[in-house]
C-alpha cells in the first residue's frame, strides 16, 4: 500500500503472533495500533493548537498549556477502543479527528447506514454490531444516524434534472405504513435514461392511497417544474388515466405499456393450467413486425381463447393505443422499450429492504427505507458501466427516430 511501509506492517504481525496477539477481536493488534494511531493524531492537534511540543521549554509561560487527558471510548470499525484525549489549561482546544461528543468514527456511521440500506433492521444492526465488534449500540442511536440521511433525500428530491431524457419509466412498489391502522401505500418511483445512456432515479413519492393518475400527473407536473422540459417515451404499466396525464405535461411524449404488466394482467384472469399456453399464444401479437401483423395475431388469440377468457380480450382492447407504439421503432428501441425490466431490477431491491421492516410507523420511514435501499443500488460502479453500453445501440436509434429532440439535452 502506498505511503505505508510493508515490512514495519510485518514485523507489527509477526510480533503479535509471537506474543499470542489475535488480529482482530477486543484487546487484538487492530485496536491496538488503532487507539495508537488516533493518540498520535490527537497530540499532533494539540501541538499545533498549542504551537510547542510536549516537554518543550518555549511553552513556559506561553499562556496556555497541556493539562493531562481524560478518557473516552469510540466506536470504531474494528470495534470500541479507549483513548486517551490531551487537554489544556483555557479549555481552548478542540479535536478533530475525534470531536467534543463525538462517540463514532465516521466508518461506523457509513456501516450503519450500509447495513440498512440493505434490508436490516435497526435491531439486526444492533445484534451485528454485538456480535461482530462487542459494541452495544442503542436502537435509538442507530436510528439517529440513519436520519442524517434525510437531509441528503431532500436535497436529492429537489435537484434540478436534465430537459429531455429519451426514456422515463413509471412504477410503483407498494408498502406498508400504520396510519392509525397498517395500510398498504403506493411509493412512487420514476427512472429516466440520460442521453449519455446512464441511469437517473429522478424521485421518490409516498402516495396516500391506492395508485392513481391523479397523483401522478402531481409526480409529473414537480418533474417539469424541475427542469424536465420533454421525453421522448414514456413506459408505464397501463393505468387508467395515466396516458392522459403524461400527455398533459410532456404533449409529445409517446406513452408505452409495459407488455409484461399486460401479461402479468392477463394471467390475472386465468387458470394456472393455461398460463404457458396463453403467454405462448400472445408472444406473436407483441413481437410482430407492425401493428397490421399484430392485429391479425391478436384475432387468432382471440379466435383461440376469447370464449373462454374474453376478459383477457377486452384487456388487450382497451390497453392497445398504448401497446402498439413500439411496434413502429426498430429493434433497438423496441427491446428496451417494451416492459418496465429497467425498473424491475430497482424495485426489486427496494422490496428485498421493506420486506425484512414489516410495517413502517409513518410515510417519513417508509421513504427513508426506499431511499437508502436506492442509493445503495450501485456500490462499485460496475452497474452503470454495463447500463450505459447495454443503452448505447437505443441511444443511437432514438436519435434517429426523435431526430433534434434529444440535441437540447447534450449541450
Amino acid at each position: 500500500m502506498e505511503g505505508v511501509d510493508a515490512e514495519l506492517v510485518a514485523q507489527l504481525v509477526e510480533q503479535a503472533r509471537a506474543a499470542g496477539l489475535q488480529l482482530t477481536g477486543d484487546g487484538g493488534l487492530l485496536q491496538q495500533l488503532t487507539k495508537r494511531v488516533l493518540e498520535s493524531a490527537l497530540e499532533g492537534e494539540i501541538t499545533d493548537h498549542l504551537g510547542y511540543d510536549k516537554g518543550d521549554p518555549a511553552g513556559k509561560n506561553s499562556g496556555n498549556s497541556r493539562n493531562g487527558v481524560w478518557a473516552k471510548t469510540v466506536l470504531t470499525d474494528v470495534g470500541p477502543v479507549e483513548i486517551e484525549v490531551p487537554r489544556d489549561r483555557d479549555g481552548s482546544f478542540a479535536p478533530r479527528i475525534v470531536k467534543k461528543r463525538q462517540r463514532r468514527l465516521s466508518g461506523v456511521d457509513d456501516m450503519v447506514i450500509s447495513l440498512s440500506a440493505k434490508g436490516l433492521t435497526t435491531g439486526e444492526i444492533q445484534a451485528h454490531l454485538a456480535e461482530v465488534y462487542g459494541a452495544e449500540v442503542s436502537r435509538q442511536t442507530i436510528s439517529t444516524i440513519t436520519d442524517k440521511v434525510v437531509e441528503g433525500m431532500t436535497e436529492w428530491q429537489n435537484r434540478p434534472l436534465d430537459p429531455v431524457y429519451p426514456v422515463i419509466f413509471l412504477d410503483a412498489v407498494h408498502v406498508k405504513i400504520r396510519d392509525g391502522k397498517v395500510a398498504n401505500r403506493p411509493i412512487y418511483l420514476a427512472l429516466a435514461v440520460t442521453v449519455e445512456g446512464t441511469r437517473d432515479i429522478l424521485g421518490l413519492w409516498a402516495g396516500d392511497g391506492g395508485e392513481g393518475a391523479k397523483f401522478w400527473l402531481q409526480v409529473l407536473t414537480e418533474l417539469r417544474n424541475r427542469g424536465v422540459q420533454d421525453a421522448c417515451m414514456v413506459v408505464c404499466d397501463g393505468l387508467k388515466g395515466l396516458p392522459d396525464a403524461i400527455g398533459e405535461v410532456w404533449p409529445e411524449a409517446v406513452v408505452q405499456t409495459c407488455v409484461i404488466h399486460l401479461l402479468r394482467a392477463s394471467f390475472r384472469y386465468a387458470g394456472r393450467q393455461h398460463w404457458d399456453a396463453i403467454a405462448k399464444a400472445l408472444k406473436p401479437v407483441y413481437t410482430a413486425p407492425t401493428e397490421a401483423a399484430a392485429r391479425a395475431r391478436f384475432a387468432e388469440f382471440t379466435e383461440a381463447w376469447g370464449g373462454k377468457y374474453p376478459a383477457i380480450v377486452r384487456l388487450w382492447q382497451h390497453a392497445w393505443a398504448e401497446f402498439v407504439p413500439f411496434l413502429a421503432f426498430d429493434a433497438e428501441i423496441r427491446t428496451v422499450v417494451c416492459s418496465t425490466n429497467a425498473i424491475e431490477s430497482v424495485n426489486a431491491r427496494i422490496r428485498r429492504a421493506v420486506r425484512a421492516r414489516g410495517h413502517f410507523p409513518n410515510e417519513a420511514a417508509a421513504l427513508k427505507c426506499v431511499y437508502l435501499a436506492v442509493m445503495s443500488l450501485d456500490p462499485t460502479g460496475q452497474g452503470r458501466r454495463r447500463w450505459t453500453m447495454r443503452w448505447k445501440p437505443a441511444l443511437n436509434a432514438f436519435d434517429i427516430a426523435f431526430e433534434g429532440r434529444l440535441s437540447a439535452g447534450r449541450k
